[in-house]
């Protein structure tokens, strides 16, 4: 239920519309009851249960008032036009009172619509910033298709479930108590066997409900894993044919699709339910209340009239469909808080990168980086520990060792993409985590060793950022780059489109537009993580005189495999099982005879 509410909070910014959609719901149902309501004394004079009133008195807002009044004017038109006519004027007001009641109904539809769409449009932006928000190590221990699940098809449900629902939840609502509120005047007595009747129902509804809600999260789960399974097909998929395993990875994702359409069919067996259920149980009602009024009526000094039980009857009916609807909404609620459920394991995700109030504004890099008794562990396991280093301005510093020793998470903590466990990074003597995070990423170019691009055009690529551009500028970092020269080569030059992660580009050249984008920032440092690593010979000369031209008199952090990349570093620093292990030129590594040298010997044997 609590999700409920936190799906109820996206409602509240349109709570003037929804005040529309109530009141206009409010009247509309008081014009189908005032319609209904008038036959009941025509019925009764007609039939000569009910004598005709030739008395008029004072109205007021008493129900014994009320009635007189109707009483006093049906029986003034039967004396002056007849049944029949009386019948047809009736008639025409109540077509009128239908023609009122539709268009007030429609009016509280229309307000409705902006607060359906609004509230899946804020859900819809609540969770893409969650995930903006979200540290890199979130994601280090989730599935992407899954969180893709999440934020794509739970978000659908949520729509289609919850949100689809609100006509329901607000009008069918309004719609029973107005007409329960008639019934209750009609015959107290009998509405009170009526109130007994309906929490039983309502049990029964509840329990399958509740069913329904957990075989709907597993379902949710389920598509999640396929989703998943759908999305590492797409990226693996030149090694699944290279290794021949089309028949393998089809049939793990045949037995998960069969998985998740057996769960689909438990979930629409009980959601089909629903209607014949309560169909039989307002069918069931409905006889009750006809045996018990039946009785009610032909007792000797009874209270409730025919005409007036004719008119219960009918009042009642009106609410079945309600409740119907009612009782569809929340079969559809109980599946959609499955998912919400789901979205909302995303949304309450504690974010451990946070800015401080009070954090300082930095707009410039004066001194130095370092890094204090740093440790860092994604769970219990240590990946950096006891990291000693400073990185004094306009000096060039190498990392090199072995995969997986920790050296791209290391220069991952300098903008806190990653927040350290233990220890302090300090920028100009100013721990990091003291300083505005916008302000800290903006002092730092990034060049990762995968090339990371969006499916836009060459331009976009490169003025990716949050400030303006000029063109010249982006031909420049271009040609920097060595980009330029094949971007013009292009059908439309640097509007030209380079596909979904920049497909349509080989290696080399998405790493030259990577580099193109850093470099366009002018950032005081630079972050080079294998900058030249999917680079040809010849392009990879080009781009690593480019980046020392660009590299003078910037501070420059360079992850390198490749040993003669960074002979001229002026600190390389040897990583080793998440620690520093050597520190010094390069001549003075060698003759250390230690990791450095043994790397060194292995990538000049080979």
């Amino acid at each position: 239920m609590k999700n409920i509410w936190k799906i109820a909070k996206y409602i509240y910014p349109y709570k003037k519309k929804v005040w529309l959609h109530v009141l206009y719901t409010f009247a509309g149902v008081s014009f189908s009851l005032f319609s209904i309501g008038m036959l009941i004394p025509f019925l009764g004079i007609l039939f000569g249960t009910q004598s005709y009133v030739n008395e008029p008195v004072e109205l007021s807002l008493s129900i014994d008032s009320l009635k007189h009044y109707f009483n006093y004017n049906i029986s003034l038109m039967i004396n002056q036009f007849g049944k029949i006519n009386t019948l047809l004027i009736l008639s025409a007001v109540m077509m009128i009172g239908s023609f009122i009641k539709n268009g007030f109904l429609y009016l509280a539809m229309y307000y409705l619509a902006p607060i359906r769409n609004g509230v899946v449009q804020d859900i819809r932006n609540t969770l893409y910033q969650k995930t903006l928000e979200l540290p890199m190590s979130y994601y280090s221990n989730e599935r992407k298709g899954d969180l893709i699940s999440r934020m794509t098809n739970d978000v659908h449900q949520i729509e289609w479930s919850i949100i689809s629902s609100l006509e329901m939840l607000f009008r069918e609502p309004i719609t029973i108590i107005v007409y329960i509120a008639s019934l209750l005047v009609i015959s107290p007595q009998l509405t009170l066997f009526v109130v007994i009747l309906l929490p039983f129902s309502g049990f029964i509804i509840g329990r399958i409900g509740k069913s329904l809600r957990k075989t709907s999260s597993v379902g949710q789960k389920k598509l999640g894993t396929i989703i998943s399974m759908m999305e590492e097909t797409l990226t693996g998929l030149r090694i699944i044919k290279a290794f021949n395993a089309e028949a393998k990875t089809t049939k793990k994702f045949s037995t998960l699709n069969q998985d998740y359409t057996n769960i689909m069919n438990k979930i629409y067996r009980r959601n089909y339910l629903a209607r014949p259920l309560v169909e039989f149980l307002g069918t069931l009602v409905v006889v009750l209340i006809m045996i018990y009024g039946t009785y009610m009526v032909l007792r000797t000094g009874s209270s409730l009239s025919s005409q007036a039980f004719i008119g219960y009857l009918l009042i009642f009916s009106q609410i079945l469909n309600p409740a119907k609807s009612f009782s569809t909404a929340y079969y559809n609620i109980q599946r959609g808080l499955a998912s919400a459920d789901r979205t909302e394991e995303i949304l309450s995700a504690e974010n451990k990168i946070v800015e401080m109030p009070d954090a300082n504004q930095i707009n410039e890099f004066n001194d130095s980086i370092e890094f204090k008794n740093v440790s860092f562990r994604y769970e219990k396991q240590f990946v950096l520990q006891d990291i000693n280093l400073k990185i004094n301005k306009g000096k060039t510093i190498a990392l090199v060792g072995p995969s997986g020793a920790g050296k791209s998470t290391m220069v991952d903590l300098i903008p806190r993409l990653y927040e350290v466990s233990e220890g302090e990074i300090l920028i100009d003597g100013t721990d990091i985590r003291k300083l505005k995070i916008k302000d800290l990423r903006a002092l730092m170019g990034n060049v990762n060793q995968d090339a990371i691009l969006f499916n836009d055009s060459f331009y976009n690529n490169i003025a990716f950022g949050d400030r303006e551009v000029s063109n010249e500028d982006v031909i420049n970092a271009a040609k920097i780059a060595n980009a330029h020269e094949f971007i013009i080569r292009t059908e439309q030059g640097y509007d030209t489109n380079i596909g979904d992660m920049g497909n349509k580009l080989s290696g080399g050249q998405k790493q030259r537009l990577v580099i193109a984008r850093a470099v366009l920032n002018n950032p005081p440092v630079l972050i080079l993580d294998e900058a030249t690593s999917a680079l040809d010979t010849e392009s990879e000369k080009q781009v690593q005189q480019a980046l020392s031209n660009v590299m003078k008199n910037r501070t420059s952090i360079v992850i390198a495999h490749r040993l003669s990349t960074v002979v001229n570093a002026d600190l390389i620093c040897v990583v080793n099982d998440g620690k520093i292990v050597e520190q010094g030129k390069h001549d003075e590594l060698i003759k250390l005879q230690g990791l450095y040298h043994r790397l060194h010997n292995l990538q000049m044997f080979s």
